[in-house]
């Protein structure tokens, strides 16, 4: 079969992708376009879609109304912190639960998978009076250490160490290697794929997380950027759309950024966990 056969034999399975792709981004076409609108064309009935005077003053009003930078280093600590401790940890536990004998492993398990059935806002409010009564309230601690370890990593990694051969991990054993050195020197680098996948996921739910670090972070400096773009965009009498899509576009480069540098392993960890 030719490509050009193929292609007329499924022009309906192109079409649909082309809708999919089409609707996916045009919310983020408009909102860069938006950045570079004024207040008045945002609120202009009919819309415009593209600017009709571009200007740069939202970014101008974002760097210069805000403590962008330290906005921005509250933003990175937490999502590097949470996501460099899930990478680890997640994948120790994982590794645990597979090449490990002990007594309980099924039932850790279970209550592992248990928790991903239990809604966040149910532990939302047990979660702050924990962290209130440690006192972490406004601090950049209280915002990385409730989530150090998700039960989502750990299923990943422990799907993906499953489909690794079992055979490496007994023949360094018979080498005289400790499971920490096992896990380092065999599991470790053959783990690229998955914590790729989960290193991204966990990446994007911290960076964009705004419920917590609203409840958490009560002063100007512990604000993450989410945070800080939702207070300050919002005015007396109405909101600063052209600022807040400005900012909204600032947030997502990072983002866009790591996913851009790690498509690769991503896709490929997606596609090979829990293969066996």
């Amino acid at each position: 079969m030719t490509r050009e056969t193929s292609f007329r034999s499924r022009w309906w399975l192109y079409l649909l992708l082309t809708i999919a792709l089409i609707v996916v981004i045009t919310p983020f076409v408009w909102m860069v376009l938006g950045s570079v609108k004024t207040n008045a064309e945002l609120r202009q009935v009919p819309p415009t879609w593209l600017p009709e005077h571009p200007t740069l003053d939202n970014y101008t009003s974002l760097f210069s109304r805000l403590s962008f930078g330290r906005y921005f280093f509250n933003s990175t600590l937490v999502a590097v912190v949470v996501t460099a401790s899930n990478l680890i940890f997640c994948s120790m536990v994982g590794y645990a639960l597979v090449m490990l004998n002990f007594r309980g492993k099924k039932v850790i398990f279970g209550l592992i998978i248990g928790t991903l059935m239990i809604p966040g806002v149910v532990t939302f409010v047990p979660l702050f009076v924990l962290v209130a009564n440690l006192g972490l309230v406004d601090t950049l601690p209280g915002l990385f250490l409730p989530f150090l370890v998700a039960p989502f990593g750990v299923f990943l990694m422990r799907q993906f160490i499953m489909s690794l051969p079992r055979d490496l991990v007994e023949a360094a054993r018979i080498d005289g290697a400790g499971e920490l050195a096992i896990f380092g020197r065999v599991i470790l680098p053959l783990l690229g794929p998955a914590m790729a996948t989960l290193g991204i996921l966990t990446f994007l739910g911290s960076w964009n997380n705004f419920l917590w670090p609203l409840v958490v972070a009560q002063t100007e400096n512990t604000y993450t950027l989410p945070v800080a773009l939702a207070l300050v965009s919002t005015g007396q009498n109405q909101t600063e759309y052209g600022l807040l899509m400005a900012g909204a576009t600032v947030v997502v480069l990072p983002v866009l950024i790591v996913f851009l540098l790690f498509q690769k392993r991503f896709i490929q960890g997606i596609a090979t966990t829990g293969m066996k």
